[in-house]
């Protein structure tokens, strides 16, 4: 379209130049209309320049093309008929044949190819003496059979190039999508990757990466050179001298920060090529060595799953004959001081079986809650209870309080589950609050119609983001001196009895602290939601059938601490 623009300001500036700029008296002007009729063509070239739309190879002449076709040749024709200043535009007619045959169909290009033929034909059968008609004749079929000829190069070019723009434009909605799918994947990554050139400039890092090195308020979109900060110069030189040595490398090494503990990673490095050479750029990935544990722990408990049933079943007949022993030896002795002995012989082997038991319990699949397995008992007297015991042996009296806003709860756990429950978080508590009134807390209050919220809160430090990610589970812990199942049984506890445990940062009077919560289903909920599930006939299910409850442990589906 664009050309045809052109070519029409052309004939306009030559129809113009000469009928009022022509001096020469052997130079035809032609007839005035001939500006007319051309700068009617420069319209509609300026219309088809805004309006016009390509047309598909596969597909037939629209009328718009076929008028678009029919104004370049008639235009043209005239021109050719008129000879005004006996100028050839025989090759003017090219523009309508390419134009068919690019952006167009086969039919149309041979089409518009033939009338063309056609009309030059016409105008050398009609023109001159016979001799001078008949070499206007060969010439123009000549140039006719270059029009043919263009015609169909020029289509099969184009329905080539139209052939590989599909592929590439599909080649690149391929690469699009694995491009997006590739920084999925890098984005949700533990493992941190970083992208550094030779000069150490980090070309792109995942979310993993940027908090290893800045932070969990890391800006977005910033632009990190390694050498800048001391804290990074040994990554900046393992980058470099993996570029010096052109092979991987891989090093244990720790990340220090201005604000949080020092962080020990694992670092390794590979090098991208160019072409099969070098000159690429070096990808760093980052692993932090807690994450690694957890794993190795993971696998701990995998296999010592597989041991417990066989390693309970040992432990039992010992504890089985220490009972019996104990019994007898009970019926001998008199004195107070022996039967005291033999009381706590027979509370710690009863203790000791119990453990034995829960320890069957999760390797065995858990019972569904509501089967009636577990007594009814009033939460709030049971965690008075339990907390009472807890304070005065730990003389935690000064430190320690305790909300209780759920009296008439009736929860289905047991209660040496919730003592074991209740117990587990206190001492976790207690390992990270201060010594000031009001450190360590226990409040319970009800959540939603059908559930009870028991929480333990803590003025302690803020968790770390990767401690937080594997809080509940087993053998992880941020003290070398804890085994890391405490949080793993209190999971268990709750999961057995339909209840959910988490953990969040909360306010509670003005003062930012570390609060475990656990929301019990009150006694009798599973039944009501059965009942609610229940289909009222063959077909139909019952009204009350979606208006269930379900649990959502966010802090937005509970009430308020403040409460409290």
């Amino acid at each position: 379209m664009r050309a045809r623009l052109i070519v029409a300001v052309v004939l306009l500036a030559l129809q113009l130049f000469l009928q009022f700029g022509g001096s020469n008296p052997n130079v035809q002007e032609g007839p005035p209309w001939l500006s007319v009729v051309v700068g009617l063509y420069l319209a509609n070239c300026l219309l088809m320049l805004r309006r016009g739309r390509p047309l598909d190879q596969t597909r037939s002449a629209t009328l718009q093309w076929l008028l678009t076709v029919g104004i370049d040749i008639v235009v043209f024709m005239l021109l050719q008929v008129f000879q005004a200043g006996g100028i050839n535009y025989t090759l003017l007619f090219a523009l309508p044949v390419l134009l068919t045959s690019i952006l167009g169909s086969q039919t149309l290009g041979l089409g518009a190819a033939a009338a063309v033929t056609i009309c030059l034909l016409g105008d050398a059968w009609l023109g001159g003496p016979a001799d001078v008609s008949t070499m206007r004749l060969l010439q123009t079929a000549l140039a006719g059979t270059g029009f043919f000829m263009v015609s169909v190069l020029a289509h099969q070019l184009a329905v080539r190039l139209a052939r590989e723009e599909a592929l590439s434009a599909s080649s690149q909605a391929a690469a699009r999508t694995q491009a997006q799918v590739n920084e999925l994947v890098i984005e949700s990554l533990s493992v941190g990757v970083l992208v550094v050139d030779p000069h150490g400039v980090v070309r792109s890092a995942n979310p993993a990466a940027l908090q290893m090195l800045i932070g969990e308020n890391f800006p977005q979109g910033a632009r990190l050179l390694l050498p800048a900060r001391a804290a990074w110069s040994h990554l900046a030189a393992l980058v470099q001298q993996t570029f010096l040595m052109g092979q991987a490398l891989e090093v244990e090494t720790d990340i220090e920060h201005e604000a949080r503990p020092i962080q020990r990673v694992h670092a390794r490095t590979r090098l991208t090529t160019l072409d099969g050479q070098g000159g690429g750029l070096c990808v760093l990935f980052l692993e932090d060595l807690r994450e690694v544990e957890a794993r190795v722990r993971t696998e701990k408990l995998a296999s010592m799953g597989r041991m417990s049933a066989a390693v309970a079943h040992e432990i039992r007949n010992p504890l089985t004959a220490i009972a019996q022993a104990n019994a007898l030896l009970d019926e001998e002795v008199k004195e107070a001081t022996q039967k005291r002995l033999t009381r706590m012989i027979e509370q710690n082997a009863s203790r000791l079986s119990r453990i034995v038991d829960d320890i069957l319990n999760v390797a065995r699949a858990q019972p569904n809650p509501g089967e009636g397995l577990a007594p009814r008992l009033p939460l709030d007297v049971a965690v008075r209870h339990v907390c009472t015991e807890w304070s005065a042996q730990n003389q935690a009296q000064g430190r320690f309080t305790i909300h209780l806003h759920a009296p008439k709860a009736l929860v289905e756990f047991d209660p040496e589950h919730l003592r074991r429950l209740l117990v587990n978080l206190l001492d976790n508590a207690a390992k990270h609050a201060s010594t000031a009134p009001g450190a360590i807390r226990v409040i319970s209050q009800p959540s939603g119609p059908e559930h009870v919220r028991l929480s333990v809160w803590s003025n302690g430090a803020p968790l770390e983001a990767t401690v937080q990610r594997h809080l509940f589970e087993p053998f992880f812990s941020s003290e070398s001196r804890s085994s890391g199942l405490g949080l793993y049984i209190c999971r268990e506890l709750c999961e057995r009895y339909g209840a959910k445990i988490a953990y969040q940062r909360a306010r509670l009077d003005q003062q930012e602290g570390n609060e475990f919560f656990a929301v019990l289903p009150l006694a009798g909920w599973a039944e009501r939601q059965a009942r609610a599930q229940r289909p009222t006939e063959p077909g139909a299910l019952d009204s009350r059938f979606g208006a269930a409850t379900v649990f959502d442990p966010s802090p937005s589906h509970r009430p308020p601490l403040g409460a409290a």
